[in-house]
């Protein structure tokens, strides 16, 4: 089973993972939005986020929600955010980042799944990888030096410009802070595999 014999705070952090991957990977249902609404926080800058996404979730409607996801990430023709690495990267979609991801998922024994109808390198499906390779899912747990790499390689060269454009995007309201939440995250993450260098 995945998750056995992780650190309790390498479980949190696949956690963290898990919930923005969910966020940005589909529109929330009502038992996502009650969770939100559950969200607890501290003084710290992540704290404060969550609070944030908390007190927004409060007063938004699940249909409210759901509108704001798909002017976001789908829209009539595109979404007002593309949330891949190729087109933060290149301009474009399914580009160079793409194949070398596809690469190191074929090294690291990760599968496309087959009901994924994203390109492997949205932000969702990423920050499910990276979740997996914390957790064991795709074998045993990845080592520090390879969850850094994977982070390194496909996540930290993009998804913090990614989650500072969620924060000011027009259609943002409750994804406000989600963006907020998931830059700080991103922080966090690069901090943490700087010290274990």
């Amino acid at each position: 089973m995945a998750g056995r014999d992780v650190p309790e705070e390498d479980v949190l952090r696949a956690r963290f993972y898990a919930i923005l991957a969910h966020l940005l990977s589909e529109p929330p249902s009502a038992d996502t939005l009650e969770f939100l609404r559950s969200l607890e926080g501290d003084d710290t800058d992540m704290g404060q986020a969550m609070k944030a996404v908390a007190t927004v979730a409060g007063k938004t409607s699940l249909e409210t929600v759901q509108d704001e996801f798909a002017g976001l990430f789908i829209g009539v023709v595109k979404g007002e955010l593309m949330p891949y690495a190729s087109y933060y990267l290149t301009g474009f979609l399914q580009e160079k980042p793409l194949a070398v991801l596809r690469g190191d998922m074929e090294r690291l024994g990760i599968a496309r799944a087959d009901s994924l109808s994203e390109p492997e390198d949205h932000i969702g499906v990423l920050f499910e990888m990276m979740q997996g390779l914390i957790l064991g899912s795709f074998g045993k747990p990845a080592d520090v030096a390879t969850q850094k790499e994977f982070f390194e390689a496909h996540i930290l060269q993009w998804a913090p410009r990614f989650f500072g454009d969620l924060e000011k995007a027009r259609s943002a309201v409750l994804y406000m802070p989600v963006g907020t939440m998931g830059r700080v995250f991103m922080e966090i993450e690069a901090q943490a595999f700087t010290m274990t260098a």
